[in-house]
């Protein structure tokens, strides 16, 4: 199994460049599904969200509302940190358990981990970073999902910078274009990925970084 991660800033593209990735024929691992998943009503992650911040972070129909928990986190470090100690030790532990799935083929698995910077990416066989000027993530950020623009700052600015994911990068794929530029991107990409050796199948593994991460 070859693992490469793949990460980038918010309103970067990179679940487009993952679902592209799975075209070529790569397995999919997303951190931010995971997340998801582990905050469904009555799992262990949702139960101690509410624990921690009461019923406010809950909506009419009985899910998250992950609205409430972003303007409790993204504006105050010490709640943040202790969203990312409920998460990430859970996202880590079934991200471990789906690579272990896959351990003896010999797939090539893209983990999508928008918080790699934070999480590490030892043990990684290389990282994709999907990188865009910032001002064209806020630009797609309010025009796609709704975000006002000061909102849209906050949120890229409470993750690493783009300076930091650029630092990481085996390959960096440019997303400032068009659908078909990224595809062109993805392509080039996808070649050199092609070009790795393979790791033996009876390789350990081991939580990506030996800390937690979440998207």
């Amino acid at each position: 199994m070859l693992e490469i991660g793949l990460t980038g800033g918010i309103g970067s593209g990179k679940s487009t460049v993952a679902l592209l990735l799975v075209q070529q024929g790569a397995e999919l691992v997303d951190a931010d599904a995971l997340v998801h998943e582990l905050q469904a009503p009555g799992a262990p992650v949702f139960l101690a969200m509410v624990e921690r911040w009461g019923p406010r972070i809950v909506g009419g129909d009985g899910t998250l509302d992950r609205g409430a928990v972003a303007d409790i986190v993204f504006s105050d470090s010490d709640e943040l940190r202790a969203l990312n100690g409920i998460v990430h030790p859970a996202v880590s532990a079934e991200m471990t358990r789906r690579r272990e799935a896959l351990a003896a083929t010999d797939a090539t698995v893209i983990l999508e981990i928008p918080l790699l910077v934070e999480s590490g990416h030892e043990g990684l066989h290389g990282v994709v970073v999907v990188d865009v000027d910032p001002e064209v993530a806020v630009e797609r950020l309010m025009a796609g999902r709704g975000f006002e623009e000061q909102d849209a700052h906050d949120r890229i600015g409470s993750q690493a910078s783009r300076g930091e994911r650029l630092a990481l990068a085996d390959v960096v794929i440019d997303n400032n274009g068009s659908l078909s530029d990224l595809s062109d991107e993805v392509d080039r990409c996808w070649t050199w990925i092609e070009s790795l050796p393979r790791p033996p199948l009876d390789r350990e593994i081991r939580p990506i970084g030996g800390r937690a991460g979440r998207g």
